[in-house]
């Protein structure tokens, strides 16, 4: 691993929802700060600051991971994704997912939200037609004190059956 020195800021560069962005972060600066307090992508939010209740979630390369586990310089060249990457036409309509969470009621206060959506979306891409237990289980990563799960994983069902659907017809009709 490469060697930082303390209280030096580095140039960081990261491909921030299909934008290049750079800002300077110190060696020790996490990756949901650096997100948050210098490029100001305010939807990672921080909740316990120790991986474990999820609230920070991003995707680093594709795979969802807690940016407070995680340093700015770490992710330097790599490609990060957020909640407000998730939308479709620079924040005009909301994704799949973020739609299906508003018509399923899946979010209470919204705290923990942005962190769900984002796994929730490496799990739709890794397992595109879950079972109710399966969707369970990934969801048991994160903390929600406001809603109980059952509309989350309700919404997380309904949309891996649309685009199953979405596939099954593009198919027929080709």
């Amino acid at each position: 691993m490469k060697h930082y020195e303390k209280n030096i800021e580095f140039p960081v560069t990261i491909t921030l929802n299909g934008v290049t962005r750079s800002a300077p972060a110190e060696a020790r600066m996490l990756l949901s700060d650096f997100l948050r307090h210098k490029l100001g992508a305010t939807g990672t939010h921080v909740g316990c600051e120790h991986g474990i209740c999820g609230a920070c979630t991003v995707r680093v390369d594709g795979v969802a991971q807690r940016s407070c586990m995680q340093l700015a310089v770490q992710a330097d060249g790599r490609r990060v994704d957020t909640v407000e990457g998730l939308n479709h036409g620079a924040g005009a309509e909301l994704g799949d997912l973020q739609a299906a969470f508003k018509r399923h009621h899946a979010l209470q206060c919204g705290f923990c939200t942005a962190g769900i959506l984002m796994s929730c979306s490496h799990f739709l891409e890794r397992v595109p037609a879950p079972s109710e237990q399966q969707v369970r289980d990934m969801l048991s990563g994160h903390l929600c004190r406001c809603t109980g799960y059952t509309n989350i994983v309700n919404a997380v069902l309904d949309v891996a059956a649309q685009r199953q659907a979405a596939i099954i017809g593009s198919t027929q009709h080709a």
